[in-house]
């Protein structure tokens, strides 16, 4: 199976069901970084459940609407990325990231984000990645701002999760403002457009 190297130690690479076991593990350490901003977090607590989400990812994958890769550090599973949501019919999609404290302030996640727009927008010919996060979720927030995306909006209490009803901010990063990706003109009127 592929891997993408991330740092000299680190690669991305994808999140399968076989791996339920390890992401349990990880999820377990992650769970005080992840239950107030992410709900499958609080419903992969079981081997069962945690192989149910990685299945519906599978799933996904499957049926080309979104997938999900982890980030391992030195060979052990701690953080990750994923297309939340992947429409090809009309070029937009979400991208969504985690991690637990061992894997912060590396720029891993960075890293991870910009193969996933690259591969969304360059190499797939997508139109729009958006970028959902809770305004309170300062580290998720400050990603979408290093991307170089753009604040669309807010939904007012528009999520319930833990018993609250949460704002999601929605960023976006359309095709011309990404680096390497097609950009129309006189000669290449249709560049930019999705088939």
């Amino acid at each position: 199976m592929y891997a993408i190297p991330l740092a000299d130690n680190a690669e991305l690479r994808p999140l399968e069901p076989w791996r339920a076991a390890e992401f349990l593990a990880h999820i377990d350490r992650a769970r005080p970084n992840l239950d107030p901003w992410i709900p499958w977090a609080s419903r992969s607590t079981d081997l069962d459940s945690a192989r149910a989400t990685l299945q519906s990812y599978a799933d996904k994958q499957a049926a080309d609407t979104g997938r999900i890769c982890g980030v391992w550090l030195d060979g052990t599973l701690v953080g990750g990325a994923m297309f939340v949501n992947f429409d090809v019919r009309v070029g937009v999609c979400e991208i969504g990231v985690w991690s637990e404290r061992a894997g912060e302030g590396r720029g891993l996640i960075g890293a991870a984000v910009r193969h996933l727009i690259d591969y969304a927008l360059v190499e797939r010919g997508m139109h729009r990645v958006e970028w959902w996060c809770s305004p309170l979720n300062l580290r998720s927030r400050a990603v979408a701002q290093r991307m170089g995306m753009t604040l669309d909006g807010t939904l007012r209490e528009w999520m319930p999760h833990n018993g609250v009803r949460h704002d999601k901010e929605v960023w976006s990063l359309l095709a011309p403002e990404w680096p390497g990706t097609a950009k129309p003109n006189a000669e290449n009127p249709g560049a930019a457009k999705i088939g």
